[in-house]
C-alpha cells in the first residue's frame, strides 16, 4: 500500500511538472533582415526580453534572421497566417495590392518622421484595418525613417533626371510613385537589391538610412539625393509585427496579457522612435565614404509632390469601389498624422 502510494504521489508530481512545463512557451520568430540590421537588434531583440522579464521567463522567443527558415520575404505574412512559425516581423507591402488599407502611410509626401507615422498607423489600423489581415494578431505597426534616393551612376537634382531610371522600390504604392515621376520601377525584396545594383539590373533604389550600413548598399552607389525637411519624406513603407492569432488565442490568460501589455500602440511608438534615432547613424558610412550627397530644395520637392498627387485620388477610389469611405479615411490619416506631429 505505501508503495502504491509512493507511485500516485510521484506520478501527481510528474503530472504537475508536466502541466506546468506545458505553460512555458517558445515563440518561433522569423524576419527577412541580416541578424546585426538595426530593427531586429534594436526592436524586436528588446521586444522579446520584454516578454520573457514579464513572464519570468515562461515565454521566450526563438529567432530565425534572413529567411532561414526558408521561402522569401513575400511569404513572411503567409508563414504567420499558417502557423508555420509564430510570429514575423516584415513588410505587408511586400505582398502588393493584399493589404490596400494600411497602404495610405504609403502613399508619397504623406508623412514626416518614422514616431509619428507609427503612432497614427496603429490608431488608423485599429479604426479601419482591423479585419484586413485575418489569421493574423497584428502586434505592431511601424514606419521606417524617411526615404530617400540612392543612384549608382547619376546624381538626382531634378524631376527630369528621374526619368527612364531603373529604380527599385519596396512595395507597390513606391512603386506607382516612382512611376509617377518618370522612372522605370522596380520591385524586389531588400535582399535581392545589392545583387541587382552590383550587376546593373538597377540604377538605384528607394531606402532609408537605417538598412544601408547593414547590407553594405552605400558601396554599392556613389549619389544620394535626399529631400528639404520643410517637406514630408519622399516615402516611407510601412513594417508589421505579427502574430499566429491561432498562436495568441491558445495562450493563457497570464501570457496574452504580457503580450497585450508590450503591443499594439506602445510597441508602435517605440519602434518608431527607434527608427528616427537610426538615421544617423545609418548614413555616416556613406560619408565616411566620400559619396556624393544632394538636397532636393523645397520648391523642386514641390514638383514632385505635385507629380505625384494623383495616387491619392487613385487610392480614394480604391477604397470607394470597395465599400470604404475613401475620402474621410484619406483625412483621418492625414489628421492623425497632424495630431502626433504636434
Amino acid at each position: 500500500m505505501k508503495n502504491r502510494i509512493k507511485l500516485l504521489a510521484a506520478a501527481g508530481a510528474a503530472a504537475f511538472s508536466l502541466g506546468a512545463a506545458a505553460q512555458d512557451v517558445t515563440l518561433k520568430v522569423h524576419h527577412f533582415w541580416p541578424p546585426a540590421a538595426m530593427p531586429p537588434t534594436k526592436i524586436l531583440q528588446p521586444w522579446c526580453d520584454k516578454i520573457a522579464a514579464d513572464s519570468n521567463n515562461k515565454m521566450k522567443c526563438q529567432i530565425f534572421p534572413a529567411m532561414q527558415l526558408g521561402g522569401t520575404p513575400a511569404q513572411l505574412v503567409d508563414q504567420a497566417r499558417d502557423g508555420v512559425v509564430d510570429i514575423v516581423f516584415t513588410l505587408p507591402g511586400y505582398t502588393a495590392g493584399r493589404f490596400p488599407i494600411m497602404e495610405v502611410f504609403e502613399l508619397p509626401f504623406m508623412n514626416t518622421t518614422a514616431e509619428v507615422g507609427s503612432k497614427a498607423a496603429w490608431d488608423f489600423y485599429t479604426k479601419y484595418a482591423t479585419k484586413e489581415f485575418p489569421g493574423l494578431h497584428p502586434l505592431m505597426f511601424a514606419m521606417h525613417d524617411a526615404g530617400f534616393l540612392h543612384t549608382r551612376d547619376k546624381q538626382i537634382k531634378t524631376l527630369a533626371d528621374v526619368k527612364g531610371m531603373k529604380l527599385r522600390a519596396p512595395t507597390r504604392q513606391t512603386n506607382k510613385l516612382l512611376a509617377s515621376l518618370g522612372a522605370a520601377p522596380v520591385g524586389m525584396p531588400l535582399p535581392a537589391v545589392a545583387d541587382a545594383v552590383s550587376k546593373g539590373t538597377i540604377d538605384g533604389f528607394v531606402l532609408p538610412w537605417e538598412i544601408i550600413p547593414s547590407v553594405k548598399l552605400h558601396e554599392m552607389v556613389k549619389f544620394h539625393t535626399e529631400t528639404d525637411t520643410s517637406r514630408p519624406a519622399l516615402y516611407t513603407a510601412t513594417f508589421i509585427i505579427a502574430m499566429n492569432q491561432g498562436k495568441y488565442d491558445s495562450l493563457p490568460a497570464d501570457l496574452k496579457a504580457v503580450i497585450d501589455k508590450n503591443s499594439g500602440a506602445p510597441l508602435s511608438a517605440t519602434a518608431g522612435k527607434v527608427w528616427d534615432e537610426s538615421q544617423a547613424a545609418g548614413r555616416k558610412p556613406a560619408v565616411d565614404r566620400g559619396n556624393v550627397f544632394y538636397r532636393l530644395p523645397a520648391a523642386e520637392v514641390d514638383n514632385w509632390i505635385k507629380a505625384s498627387h494623383p495616387l491619392y485620388d487613385e487610392w480614394v477610389a480604391d477604397m470607394d469601389k470597395r465599400g470604404l469611405p475613401g475620402k474621410q479615411m484619406l483625412k483621418d490619416a492625414q489628421d492623425l498624422l497632424a495630431k502626433y506631429k504636434k
